[in-house]
């Protein structure tokens, strides 16, 4: 059977380990096991994107795709305020971050959870997502077309896509998306790029 991190229950065995990340301007120790996304180190997707960060809003942020959780922490680490809903379909990252929260005094910050548990109407003033590409060009249009009009107005989201795995196509389609009452989803536009990433910003106008 293959063992993808886009996998609800993976099967590989849940060997936990410890690895050592840097966060917000901190050295830390975090937890991590095989079946979830780049279980042994802060992949460099995930870097160049938290290098290209806004600070976390005042309100609401979603971590799309939140993995053992790098990007869910910084919010909490940088704003403990701040009120962070990371999902993921993976039970094992989810698990991993809600520990990893527990761990750094977070847990009260951070809910983790499965896209489902989300309320319908809840809206976000920010998206941080390094989003899962592999899952499929369709997939991942509808997994953007079920959170990216969730930004409340003047929200921003923040994506981090590798070129050569699409990211000039993906912007296209994004700017040319429109909500179920007519709305652009926003302006898009790239705000860096490193190492063969784009860090694209969508504001919701």
């Amino acid at each position: 059977m293959t063992d993808h991190y886009f996998t609800a229950e993976p099967a590989s065995a849940d060997e936990r380990r410890l690895i050592r990340v840097n966060l917000a301007g901190r050295e830390m120790d975090l937890e991590t096991a095989p079946g979830v996304f780049s279980p042994g180190h802060l992949d460099l997707g995930t870097q160049v994107l938290l290098r290209h960060l806004p600070p976390p809003p005042d309100g609401r942020l979603l971590d799309l795709g939140c993995g053992w959780g790098p990007l869910a922490l910084t919010a909490a680490l940088l704003k403990p305020e701040v009120k962070v809903t990371a999902v993921d379909v993976n039970r094992r990252a989810l698990d991993l971050l809600q520990r990893n929260a527990a761990r750094l005094g977070a847990a009260g910050a951070i809910q983790a959870c499965e896209p489902d548990d989300v309320p319908a109407k809840r809206r976000f003033d920010a998206i941080w997502s390094n989003p899962p590409i592999r899952i499929g060009k369709d997939a991942l249009h509808d997994l953007l077309t079920q959170w990216l009009p969730r930004l409340t107005p003047s929200g921003e989201a923040h994506l981090v896509v590798q070129k050569n795995l699409g990211a000039d196509s993906l912007t296209t389609w994004i700017a040319s998306q429109r909500d179920a009452d007519g709305q652009r989803w926003g302006r898009i536009e790239k705000v860096g790029s490193a190492k063969g990433f784009r860090v694209l910003r969508l504001v919701r106008d």
